[in-house]
């Protein structure tokens, strides 16, 4: 029988979601709470790979097991056993066929930059001192939806097949004393949103223009793009799924 998985976590303490033979990752300390809990003896499946030190509002998994349990009692159970970082969300069964990763329709990530200090956010966002065209940001965010081959932010050497996402939104917002950058779209490289943030920062400082973006992309070379931001800073926010077929049963 399969089950999903909803959980949230504070990635800062976790080398991401993948088991690392080296580091702790949050994978490895759910599969632990799953055998300890039951009688699992699998692999659970996430709905993608955060990368070390970022977070998750929303994220899921799926695992198998050989019979039902009560997921809510399932529930309770791991998050007493889980650290305080890792909490479950929900657990339910799902037809056999459903799979957490290749079944997701969109994932929505958000960065967080703050323009006043706050010493209650310093962990999660990221300070800047220095002025932000935000028009001019959202102009060159805007140009990511037209363009499918993303291999100029993509991490150098990574083992991927294509390099190729569906951006279906980019934008920035102000929200308090906070500049938010959204993204969605149907996958991600790996560190890509934290260059693409660290290249519309460089837009918005004036240090390129809005033809230097598109050149960046066009080029397809991670060297002229900029720095990857730090990942304290960036957010899983949502993960999208046809229910009416992930739940059919």
């Amino acid at each position: 029988m399969r089950y999903f998985i909803e959980l949230s976590y504070d990635g800062s303490a976790y080398c991401g979601w993948q088991v690392q033979s080296s580091s702790c990752s949050v994978q490895e300390l759910l599969e632990s709470g799953l055998r300890f809990k039951t009688a699992f003896t699998g692999r659970v499946t996430g709905c993608g790979r955060t990368d070390a030190g970022v977070h998750a509002h929303q994220f899921f998994a799926h695992f198998d097991l050989d019979k039902e349990v009560d997921t809510s009692k399932l529930s309770d159970d791991l998050n007493r056993y889980l650290p305080n970082d890792i909490a479950i969300k929900q657990i339910f069964m799902v037809n056999s066929n459903a799979h957490a990763r290749f079944d997701a329709i969109s994932r929505t990530y958000c960065y967080y930059l703050a323009t006043k200090k706050n010493p209650f956010m310093k962990n999660y966002v990221l300070p800047v001192h220095y002025f932000l065209n935000l028009d001019m940001m959202n102009e060159a965010s805007v140009v990511l939806m037209k363009f499918e081959d993303f291999t100029g932010f993509s991490k150098l050497h990574s083992d991927v097949k294509t390099n190729n996402c569906m951006v279906t939104q980019a934008f920035w917002r102000v929200l308090d004393e906070q500049l938010i950058f959204t993204i969605t779209a149907d996958r991600f490289l790996r560190d890509m949103v934290r260059a693409i943030v660290g290249t519309l920062l460089d837009v918005g400082r004036g240090k390129i223009s809005l033809t230097q973006f598109i050149d960046i992309i066009q080029n397809k070379d991670r060297r002229k793009a900029g720095i990857s931001v730090p990942a304290h800073a960036l957010f899983l926010e949502k993960v999208e799924y046809d229910w009416d077929k992930i739940l059919t049963l």
